[in-house]
């Protein structure tokens, strides 16, 4: 599984979307791309983040940004939750976790004692290059785009 750092290229992949529509990272050279990886469609934690986003999202396109979500949740899935909480950006589907594995948020984790794998909530801030600017890896559910505007702020 691949760690992956700030100043290298992001994995291209080409996955399908909530409409089954295939998405290839390289369709978005020439904008800035926040590529959220979440646990769970319709979680506490997930639509927090994810209402976030929707919340932020005509400011942050304004600013030059794309939102894609990524989990491991299926089409049918990923629609209910966009319907539910009309969210105005594609969700990707990555059922066979090429994605979570590719960069590297496929991981094991422990609650109230039991080990299992799943995606570590993780959000990388992709340049018009398809380099890496930032990795979060502390995510702030409740102000998940606040963080990414501080630390594109920060490197001003």
């Amino acid at each position: 599984m691949a760690t992956l750092e700030i100043g290298q290229q992001a994995p291209d992949f080409s996955a399908k979307n909530q409409n089954g529509e295939t998405v290839h990272l390289a369709d978005f050279r020439g904008k800035k791309v926040i590529l959220y990886f979440y646990p769970k469609d319709n979680t506490p934690g997930c639509t927090t983040e994810a209402c976030n986003f929707r919340d932020n999202y005509q400011s942050l396109k304004k600013d030059g940004y794309e939102i894609i979500g990524v989990s491991v949740d299926s089409e049918a899935s990923h629609r209910k939750f966009i319907d539910k909480h009309e969210l105005p950006f594609q969700l990707l589907v990555d059922e066979d976790k090429s994605l979570v594995e590719a960069f590297g948020v496929w991981v094991e984790k422990n609650m109230y004692g039991k080990k299992y794998m799943g995606t570590a909530r993780t959000t990388f801030v992709i340049d018009e290059n398809g380099i890496i600017q930032h990795i979060i890896n502390k995510v702030d559910n409740k102000n998940a785009s606040q963080q990414i505007r501080d630390l594109a702020k920060s490197h001003i």
